[in-house]
C-alpha cells in the first residue's frame, strides 16, 4: 500500500511537529476568511528520546503527544507529522502530461530505482506534479519524495501510542515552505521577487531554506542548535536538564548568565547564520539574500535578531505565521505570541489541512 507523502487532507487535522526536545502541536480552523488557531501546546521531551530528529524511543514520544493532546484540549485524532529533509531524497523528473496520477504512479515505481539507492521494499515515496516542463510541450516536472520506511513508520508508531492516526507524512522543508507563504507581510515589498534566508535553529540542528518568489530553492542542515545553551546551562550551574531547559525560558539564572553564557551563544549562532549563508552563496548563482527570517527555539532569545542584522548587515525579522489569524477562546495571545518561531514546521503541517491535491 502506498503511504501518501503528499496526501490531501481530511479535516479536521493536527500538525505535529517532533523535535529533538519537544512536542509541537498546532490546530488551524477558518474564521470567515482567516486562519485561526484552535488549538495549540508544546510539551518537552525526555533527554535522548528523539536524537537529531531521529526517534529513539517511540513510548516517550508518545506518551509527550499524548499530554500535548489533553494540555490543547483538541478532540482531533488525525494528524500530519514530517520526517527531516535529511532523511528524504527529492527529486524532480519528467513524465508525460496525459497520464493518470495511477498511471504515473506505476510508471515511478518501475522507474523509481534511478533515483533512490535503497530497495523499493524498504522505501516509502510519493509525488506531486509541480507544472508544465520546459523539455516539452506535453512533459510535466514531478517533484518525487522518497524516505526510508522506517523513518515513515516509526512517527506513525508514536502517533499510535498517543491515541492518534497519521494522516499525512510530510517533509520538514515543504512544512516551511508552507508555513513561509504566511510571512509575506513581514518581508521586504512583501517577499515578491525576493530571495529570503529562513533560518530555523532548533535544539541540535540549524536548517537554513532559502526561497525566491516564495518557492524553496535550497536548503542545508548543520548540527548546532539551542542544547548547546542548556548543557552550557547544567555544567555551569550544576541544574538537572530539566531544571536548565526551564531556566532557559523562564529566567532566574545569576547575573553572570547573561554576558558569560548567553552572549557567547548569541555570537556562536550569528556565526552559524553567517557560515549558512556563505555555503548557500558559493553553491549558487546569488551572492546576496534581501531578508533572514529567523525560527525554531533560539529565535526567542531576546536581541538576537538585531545583532544579526547589526553583525551581517541583512534585514532580519523573527519568524510569526500567526500574525494575520485569529485565535480560538482556548488561545493566550501572549504565550503564542512568544512560541511562534518556534511553530513554523507545525503551523506548516496543520495548513494541509486546506491544501489542494
Amino acid at each position: 500500500m502506498r503511504f501518501q507523502l503528499f496526501k490531501r487532507a481530511i479535516p479536521p487535522l493536527l500538525g505535529l511537529d517532533i523535535s529533538s526536545t519537544s512536542v509541537k502541536l498546532l490546530e488551524l480552523g477558518l474564521s470567515g476568511d482567516r486562519y485561526r488557531v484552535e488549538s495549540y501546546a508544546v510539551v518537552p521531551l525526555p533527554e535522548h528520546a528523539v536524537e537529531e530528529k531521529n526517534i529513539t524511543d517511540v513510548e516517550a514520544v508518545g506518551a509527550a503527544i499524548q499530554r500535548a493532546v489533553h494540555r490543547a484540549g483538541t478532540r482531533t485524532k488525525q494528524a500530519a507529522v514530517a520526517v527531516a529533509g535529511s532523511a528524504v531524497i527529492t527529486k524532480i523528473i519528467t513524465m508525460p502530461a496525459n497520464m493518470s496520477d495511477d498511471e504515473m504512479d506505476d510508471q515511478i515505481r518501475l522507474e523509481a530505482d534511478q533515483y533512490i539507492p535503497y530497495p523499493m521494499e524498504e522505501v516509502s515515496l510519493d509525488f506531486e506534479v509541480i507544472g508544465p516542463s520546459e523539455r516539452g510541450e506535453n512533459m510535466v516536472d514531478v517533484l518525487l519524495a522518497a524516505s526510508r520506511s522506517e523513518n515513515v513508520d516509526v512517527r506513525v508508531a508514536a502517533l499510535e501510542v498517543a491515541g492518534l492516526s497519521a494522516k499525512i507524512v510530510d517533509v520538514e522543508a515543504f512544512a516551511m515552505e508552507a508555513a513561509f507563504s504566511l510571512l509575506g507581510h513581514q518581508l521586504p515589498d512583501n517577499g515578491v521577487g525576493k530571495t529570503i534566508a529562513v533560518v530555523d535553529v532548533g535544539a541540535t540542528m540549524t536548517t537554513l531554506s532559502v526561497s525566491h518568489n516564495f518557492k524553496v530553492i535550497y536548503t542545508r542542515e548543520q548540527v548546532f542548535g539551542g542544547k548547546q545553551l542548556t548543557d552550557e546551562i547544567m555544567r555551569r550551574y550544576g541544574l538537572s536538564y530539566e531544571e536548565a531547559g526551564l531556566a532557559k525560558k523562564q529566567g532566574g539564572l545569576p547575573d553572570n548568565y547573561e554576558p558569560e553564557v548567553l552572549q557567547p551563544f548569541k555570537e556562536a549562532m550569528i556565526q552559524q547564520v553567517s557560515r549558512s549563508l556563505q555555503f548557500f552563496f558559493s553553491s549558487s548563482q546569488h551572492n546576496s539574500v534581501d531578508h533572514v527570517v529567523l525560527a525554531g527555539g533560539c529565535a526567542a532569545i531576546p536581541g538576537v535578531d538585531a545583532m544579526i542584522e547589526d553583525k551581517l548587515g541583512i534585514t532580519t525579522s523573527v519568524a510569526n505565521p500567526f500574525a494575520n489569524m485569529s485565535l480560538g477562546p482556548r488561545i493566550n495571545q501572549d504565550t503564542i505570541r512568544k512560541d511562534a518561531s518556534t511553530l513554523m514546521i507545525a503551523c506548516g503541517l496543520a495548513l494541509r489541512r486546506f491544501s489542494e491535491r
